[in-house]
């Protein structure tokens, strides 16, 4: 964490012009807090379900079906609000609210109050505060950072991401053993009030924000985003391919699990290091990523590095229950991971440049709700899948859809386009 925020200082402070070095700092450490907040709670709510609760199985699956698309119905209409009212408040409030809710459950439970029904609200509302947040957040870090710096931004943030998702899950578990799992969610109750403070500290002035152009009509702004994607071909293919992606790989998560743990006979810590190890190439992909963009472009980053992680699933079912196995496995996730790493902040630096002022919100918005729809739908099918024809025939299916998703990025539009391209999106 020490060396992310003297490079992300050392990046900014010299340039961003006046006080933005200073404010970007400050967005990244609130950034930063919130990350490794949700990293230590990760999975907590559920564990509340199971061991203090005592849930059945179908609840247990129904707090993250409830909250999944609960929290999307919330979010829909909010759309044209978060993008037409500054957004700083609007971070604030959605951490805030997110503090609100997680810390009722350690409340609730020390006075022996703590039930199933809370839990769902405590989902949904976590569920639609990350949206908003990330809505929000987006079209203010845009207006933070001059488009010569924010590639370099986006690669920090996402090794933030990274970073936090390597170390906070193991503090959660040493917590969730020591303790209970109400611990590491009042950890992470406690990261998203630091991180509201955050917020208020940046002294950024921020722009007015944008108006609203359909005469009063709200369900055509609620939808503005979608609109927006879909009429911009470059975005449109980069959904297209990001919807299959975000589902093949949702999908083979728990088949995955089984895979090595049922089928391969790896132990739980053997399972525990294929998935540990290879968050490391992750975070040295987004590290290098601003000067991959500057080597080959933006546009050929994104191509390159988004068809390359479609293509590391398949080698997965090479891997024999032996120790080569495992390296092979690690090795696959990791090249998978590394070019997941370079992608992810060159996309959204794209997205950000090239979206107008006007949308950036909603088309974040759309973007975030459109994934939270289409994964369960893959998740299902797969397992539909795999009971019917076995876990290493929907794997095989899950990676040739992987494969095939390559297809789906813009290969004409991007393959000559530079960090210096972009159209005026203001």
């Amino acid at each position: 964490m020490t060396g992310l925020a003297r490079s992300l200082g050392a990046t900014d402070s010299h340039a961003v012009s006046g006080g933005g070095g200073v404010d970007v700092r400050r967005f990244w450490s609130a950034y930063a807090v919130s990350a490794l907040g949700s990293g230590v709670g990760a999975g907590a709510l559920p564990l509340v379900g199971i061991l203090v609760v005592h849930a059945s199985d179908w609840q247990v699956s129904l707090l993250a079906v409830l909250g999944g698309l609960a929290g999307v119905a919330v979010t829909v209409p909010m759309g044209p609000w978060i993008e037409f009212h500054r957004k700083r408040p609007v971070m604030i409030g959605a951490d805030l609210a997110r503090f609100l809710a997680l810390a009722s459950v350690p409340v609730a439970a020390w006075w022996g109050r703590l039930g199933f029904a809370q839990l769902c609200m405590v989902a949904v509302v976590q569920t639609a505060a990350t949206i908003v947040s990330n809505a929000a957040s987006s079209p203010y870090l845009k207006a933070l950072t001059p488009a010569a710096v924010r590639a370099r931004v986006n690669s920090r943030l996402e090794t933030t991401t990274w970073t936090a998702s390597t170390l906070g899950p193991p503090v959660g578990g040493l917590l969730v053993s020591a303790t209970s799992p109400i611990t590491s969610m009042t950890v992470d109750a406690i990261s998203f009030l630091l991180a509201a403070f955050g917020w208020r500290r940046i002294r950024h002035h921020e722009p007015p924000p944008p108006r609203a152009s359909t005469g009063g009509r709200w369900w055509m702004e609620m939808v503005g985003g979608w609109q927006y994607i879909g009429s911009h071909p470059v975005l449109r293919s980069l959904f297209a391919n990001a919807m299959l992606f975000g589902g093949c790989i949702m999908a083979s998560t728990p088949l995955i699990a089984v895979y090595l743990l049922r089928d391969l006979h790896f132990s739980p810590l053997q399972y525990g290091i294929a998935l540990g190890v290879p968050c490391a190439a992750g975070a040295l992909g987004s590290l290098l990523t601003p000067q991959i963009i500057a080597r080959a472009g933006i546009g050929r980053t994104i191509l390159y590095a988004g068809a390359a992680r479609c293509l590391w699933m398949s080698p997965m079912l090479l891997a024999p229950p032996t120790t080569s196995g495992l390296v092979l496995i690690i090795a696959a996730d990791s090249a998978l991971l590394l070019c997941a790493g370079i992608f992810n902040p060159a996309f959204a630096t794209y997205r950000m440049s090239v979206t107008a002022d006007t949308h950036l919100s909603r088309v974040v918005g759309a973007w975030a709700i459109s994934s939270k729809l289409v994964q369960p739908v893959c998740i299902a099918a797969a397992g539909l899948l795999a009971a019917a024809a076995g876990i290493r025939t929907a794997i095989a299916v899950l990676a040739v859809v992987l494969a095939a998703c390559a297809v789906l990025l813009p290969w004409t539009a991007l393959r000559h386009h530079h960090s210096g391209d972009f159209p005026n999106s203001t």
